[in-house]
């Protein structure tokens, strides 16, 4: 068996693999279905704090990030601009596009070099040049995404006490702006700068969330908009949502401990082929030299890591709980 019937068969098996997991998940018929019976349900309801929900459930849905809509638009430039502007650093498409070739011409040369294998030193080269800049991005936009999170809270409290002092609220968002460190901060101050140029609040706030992506400010910029909508006390709502972020946060932290076992046990699993392979290799690397030469071998073991990849990535999944 040469190396196209190799690749036939291995591309045969995975079409049955996904096609068997499609028939098995379903087309989503029914998530839809009771989607709908849910919105009848609120629709139709008598209880006052059902109405406010489905009110609030329709805020959100209304609310979704442009970013989002233009990625699912097909239009990838503008959705990788978005993500690299949420790191927070001064990230360029260009830069983030030909770093990711320089990457993987340099690690496919460097394993030829080593190897002499050029399907192997193409697809690990493409695999780490193409996964480990996407990584990277998702490890700063969580960092400071997180570092957003934990002084979120803070701001608005400081929002509140400037509001109860009796100052308006585009003069409490720029001391926001000024006082308090990090992404908070900085976000206000954007916030500020477009106001200066003649947006109003609720589209200077909804601009930063659609850039941001992070659920507390959207529930922010959402309780603001319904405030200027509905009247009452703003210093009295955003002293109850913070209150409901600072508990968001700390069930969000014994989520984590609860599942720290669970991540534990996944990393140890999808990590320990791996491990094996690199000490049998240094052991004995006759033995494992084949997998460097032959072809055959060399599609196995590609075909092996793309699946322990996909079984750690659902792994992951499993004990990942959103709030």
């Amino acid at each position: 068996m040469d190396i196209f019937q190799t690749l036939l068969v291995t591309t045969a098996i995975f079409a049955v693999l996904v096609g068997g997991y499609l028939l098995v998940s379903g087309s989503g018929v029914a998530k839809v279905q009771k989607r709908r019976m849910q919105a009848l349900r609120y629709r139709h309801s008598e209880s006052l704090d059902a109405k406010v929900d489905a009110q609030f459930r329709r805020a959100i849905a209304a609310r979704k990030p442009k970013a989002y809509k233009v990625k699912g638009a097909g239009n990838r430039m503008e959705a990788l601009a978005a993500r690299l502007d949420r790191t927070g650093k001064s990230w360029s498409v260009s830069q983030y596009v030909y770093g990711s070739l320089g990457l993987v011409i340099g690690i496919a040369v460097v394993l030829f070099v080593l190897t002499q294998a050029p399907l192997l030193s193409l697809g690990v080269g493409t695999v780490i040049g193409a996964g480990l800049p996407h990584l990277v991005v998702n490890f700063l936009i969580g960092k400071r995404t997180n570092a957003f999170i934990t002084k979120f809270p803070d701001g608005i409290e400081l929002l509140v006490r400037g509001l109860r002092s009796g100052l308006p609220v585009t003069e409490t968002l720029g001391i926001v702006a000024s006082e308090v460190p990090g992404p908070v901060g900085t976000e206000f101050k954007s916030v500020i700068d477009r106001i200066k140029v003649g947006k109003t609040m609720e589209e200077a706030l909804q601009d930063t969330a659609d850039r941001l992506a992070i659920p507390e400010f959207n529930f922010f910029t959402i309780t603001l908009a319904i405030q200027r909508e509905t009247g009452g006390n703003l210093a009295e709502t955003l002293s109850n949502l913070a209150d409901v972020l600072r508990k968001r946060a700390q069930m969000k932290l014994k989520i984590r401990a609860m599942s720290s076992e669970s991540k534990a046990s996944a990393y140890i699993v999808g990590s320990l082929p791996f491990i094996v392979f690199a000490m049998i290799m240094y052991i004995n690397p006759t033995y494992m030299g084949g997998f460097f030469t032959d072809d055959r071998l060399i599609v196995a073991g590609l075909g092996a890591g793309v699946w322990m990849g996909i079984g750690v990535f659902i792994m992951a999944q499993m004990v990942n709980f959103e709030i």
